[in-house]
């Protein structure tokens, strides 16, 4: 499948009149069907996969993905001759293709698993310099892995309903089923999603075109096309050099806010909301509300912090917008974030970043739901002081009632969880820090670190082609595990270490 998501790209380059990078694509195309069947081959008499098998085929399967899917980068940047990435340089800029970066294998690597894992830290310095062919192909893989690829697979390759297949869906996704069938549940969610994003593409065009009617169409369509898939998939790659910060303009940082609220919305939720027209979701949804008000509040808090700091030109237009990219884990930066103050970094790393947006959407974080159990448990905890030792209590949550023992497992899972979560962060924050260049301090770290965990993709400007490999191999990993909510990637270290029977530890 990964095989036939690369020649998309390649019809784009093709259109572009980019034709080292169409031979890129389509060798790696080449390459990895081929590897894909020798794969399967390997694997055609193999048992039905039990639990723990399908948690392992989910973080490999994810691996893989993304170690094929930087193939694109290496060898593009390999076969084109340097009047070719000479010619992608912007007339008049005085630095080189970002594609150079790129003959390094170890940056094709960390370039794909930020796309797949839509997170969005890049080893692309300056975008325009790698070709429309390139930033299409890292849009698209962002959407792609947005709603995951083994979703795409069992919507795709229709393996039916059975238990291997939901071991499966379980193992990427949130576990919901809309429909009776899983097939029927794994296309529902593609054509929820695929919806969403159309709209937000003829959103962009619309409003880009009224607010900057000088804009060339050609270029408005080709951004607002990939920043609908980013969006969508709360990935944040973007075409232009800085970010939407390149645009220059208020309104357009009003406008983008949109595609990345939507972004952070469960996807179940749009199915209920776009083919069972409940319109109400929109404030019953336990965590779309929650996002809604935390947008509200945790933006205001933010303006008020960079107010007070006076440390960025206009605080509470960068405060809002960064707010909320950084909650629905989007990553479109508007503000030089390396200069903000050590409350202003701590505050969008713990309120935003760390939380993240709805479980069952794109994003990253422990996710909205996990926060607001953790809530109601504490809460439950303190009024439980109050009461009788004789009196039984049902506590109401997303709409279902659980017992006391009930909700105490619900939320030391979401704790634990929680904990794993923030005990990578702050590895990876370490390692950051003992290898990072000078110039930067432990809340850079802290939030460079935090970033690549919950897969938001905002930078201080530790991450750069010129990072330590050190650096680069951790947050690898925590983009990896922070998609797949570490479980399925904790599975996989076990079972490479002893083995997947049931053994004593």
């Amino acid at each position: 499948m990964l095989g036939f998501v690369l020649i998309i790209p390649a019809l784009v380059a093709a259109f572009y009149k980019e034709w080292y990078s169409v031979i890129g694509f389509i060798l790696s195309a080449l390459i990895t069907m081929t590897f894909g069947h020798v794969l399967r081959y390997l694997t055609r008499n193999a048992d039905e996969p039990h639990f723990n098998n399908a948690l392992i085929i989910v973080a490999f399967g994810w691996l893989l993905t993304t170690i094929m899917g930087g193939l694109p980068f290496y060898l593009i940047a390999s076969i084109s001759p340097p009047d070719v990435l000479k010619g992608f340089v912007p007339e008049g800029a005085l630095y080189e293709s970002s594609l150079l970066y790129f003959r390094n294998p170890l940056h094709c690597f960390f370039e794909s698993m930020s796309a797949y894992t839509t997170t969005g830290l890049s080893m692309v310095v300056h975008e325009p310099s790698v070709g429309k062919g390139v930033l299409f192909y890292r849009s698209f893989a962002q959407w792609i892995g947005g709603a995951g690829f083994v979703i795409l697979a069992l919507a795709v390759l229709n393996p039916g309903s059975g238990r291997s297949s939901l071991l499966l869906y379980r193992s990427e996704a949130t576990g919901i089923k809309l429909k009776p069938k899983l097939i029927e549940t794994t296309r529902g969610i593609w054509k929820a999603y695929f919806l969403i994003t159309l709209f937000s593409t003829v959103y962009l065009i619309i409003g880009t075109r009224l607010i900057l009617p000088d804009y060339p169409f050609a270029d408005n369509l080709f951004d607002s096309i990939n920043h609908a898939m980013a969006g969508q998939s709360t990935g944040g790659f973007s075409t232009l050099d800085d970010s939407i910060a390149t645009y220059k303009s208020p309104k357009m940082d009003i406008l983008y806010i949109l595609p990345m609220a939507l972004g952070s919305f469960s996807l179940p939720f749009f199915y209920r909301v776009i083919f069972l027209k409940r319109l109400s979701e929109f404030w019953k949804d336990i965590q779309t509300r929650g996002l809604i008000i935390s947008y509200i509040i945790g933006g205001a808090i933010l303006a008020l912090l960079l107010s007070y700091a006076q440390i960025v030109p206009n605080p509470v237009r960068e405060g809002i917008f960064q707010f909320v990219s950084a909650m629905s884990t989007t990553g479109w930066q508007t503000s030089n974030i390396s200069i903000w103050d050590t409350p202003s970094v701590v505050f969008i790393v713990f309120a935003a970043m760390y939380i993240g947006g709805a479980s069952g959407a794109t994003v990253g974080g422990i996710k909205m739901i996990r926060a607001l159990l953790i809530g109601k448990g504490i809460r439950w905890q303190v009024n439980k002081a109050f009461m009788s030792h004789n009196t039984i209590q049902t506590i109401r949550f997303d709409g279902k009632s659980m017992l006391p023992d009930q909700m105490n497992a619900e939320v030391a899972n979401a704790a634990l969880f929680s904990f794993f979560f923030l005990l990578i962060i702050l590895v990876g924050t370490f390692i950051t820090y003992f290898f990072m260049p000078d110039g930067f301090t432990f809340a850079d770290a802290l939030f460079e670190s935090t970033s690549a965990q919950s897969t938001a993709g905002l930078s201080t400007g530790i991450t750069d082609p010129g990072m330590h490999p050190a650096i680069e191999a951790s947050y690898i990993f925590q983009m990896w595990a922070g998609r797949l909510e570490i479980i399925p990637v904790f599975a996989l270290i076990r079972a490479l270490m002893i083995g997947t029977g049931h053994r004593k530890i």
